[in-house]
């Protein structure tokens, strides 16, 4: 039987290519036993309101890309912070991200609802450090 580090994790990221690396490298790492992938940050909005809204549980860890079109990693943030009463105590983010601009790097470390900036790749290394 395998176990697994976490229950769910959402990967929320535009490009089917890195979507389709992180889920074989979340897969490999048996890091959660749900890995849902979403490419549009407002999908994955309105996913996360819905659990949240009927009352079911919530993704533990959520990676989370910065740089995509309509709806972009800071504007996702700040939809979910809009959610009454959201305890962020039982949700990880991660940003995951090839973004090195250090004005993106500052606001994701000035956030308080993101555990930490990751730099793409996404490896089993850096899995073993969450």
């Amino acid at each position: 039987m395998d176990t697994f580090k976490y229950k769910s994790a959402l990967l929320v990221d535009d490009s089917y290519i890195d979507n389709l690396i992180n889920r074989k490298i979340l897969d490999n790492s048996n890091f959660a036993e749900s890995i849902i992938v979403i490419e549009s940050p407002k999908e994955a909005f309105d996913y996360v309101r819905d659990l949240y809204l009927e009352g079911q549980e919530l993704p533990e860890v959520i990676f989370l890309d910065l740089r995509m079109p309509i709806m972009n990693g800071f504007e996702f943030l700040k939809a979910l912070a809009s959610l009454p009463d959201l305890s962020m105590d039982k949700i990880k983010i991660y940003v995951l991200t090839s973004s090195l601009d250090p004005k993106d790097i500052r606001k994701v470390k000035e956030n308080q609802m993101v555990s930490k900036f990751i730099g793409k790749p996404l490896t089993s290394q850096i899995l073993g450090e969450i």
